[in-house]
């Protein structure tokens, strides 16, 4: 990936050791991203000295986003960063392909299961006007495997429930994209939402087992007298 000289900052720049401060990012791995193209060249002030500017402390805060949050290969980022500096991609392109990354491997599951769990999936996808591109698709094939796991658990009944989960998560979808949708930068953006998405799932099921408690306490009235929410820890 060839990349070009990153455009003058209205800020300070800054030599490497300032650049790894800044970005709490060792000097040597600094270095290695530049020498694989992840992070464009600063400006030559010597043979062997370069200053560097924010657009290169926004670049390898993305990067360390994706990687350390996100959890997307090496490769991967290249990927979404090539499209990025493009300059021409959308974000819900770029978003597209980091999505791919941070999403689970599906799990095998047999062919008759797979699809009956496909058939789910176009027909909720299709009430919901959601995207369905292909079975191959990484999300799709994680919804996949989480319908077959319900089904083969025997708790078919929580799939009369599916509807109303979709309907939750068009919710969350719309609060989590509302809060970057003025932002210009395409990194800034997918750097967000990919911490978004990560930490969203977390603080999400955190906050299930919170309402569950709440629940819990409403629909089994009088089964706990002390009012504790499972077995108490010694």
């Amino acid at each position: 990936m060839t990349l070009e000289p990153s455009p003058r900052s209205e800020l300070a720049r800054v030599r490497m050791a300032e650049l790894s401060e800044k970005t709490g990012v060792p000097v040597a791995t600094i270095k290695y991203y530049l020498r694989e193209g992840l992070v464009p060249p600063g400006e030559r002030t010597s043979p062997n000295q370069a200053k560097y500017d924010d657009g290169h402390v926004q670049r390898i805060k993305l990067i360390r986003a994706l990687m350390d949050v996100g959890g997307l290969s090496l490769a991967t980022v290249g990927e979404v960063l090539a499209e990025v500096d493009t300059g021409e991609a959308s974000p819900h392109h770029v978003l597209g392909i980091a999505q791919q990354g941070i999403t689970t491997s599906p799990q095998v599951v047999d062919d008759e299961a797979r699809e009956w769990a496909l058939a789910t999936v176009r027909d909720l996808t299709e009430r919901r006007g959601w995207p369905c591109k292909s079975g191959d698709d990484l999300v799709i094939q994680a919804l996949v495997g989480v319908l077959c796991t319900i089904r083969e658990v025997g708790h078919g009944w929580y799939l009369d429930k599916l509807d109303d989960y979709a309907e939750i998560a068009d919710r969350i979808a719309d609060l989590d994209l509302e809060g970057i949708a003025g932002i210009e930068s395409l990194e800034q953006i997918i750097e967000i939402a990919v911490v978004e998405t990560v930490l969203g799932d977390r603080l999400l099921s955190v906050l299930r087992r919170l309402a569950q408690q709440r629940a819990s306490k409403t629909y089994f009235a009088g089964v706990a007298a002390d009012g504790q929410f499972g077995r108490r820890r010694p």
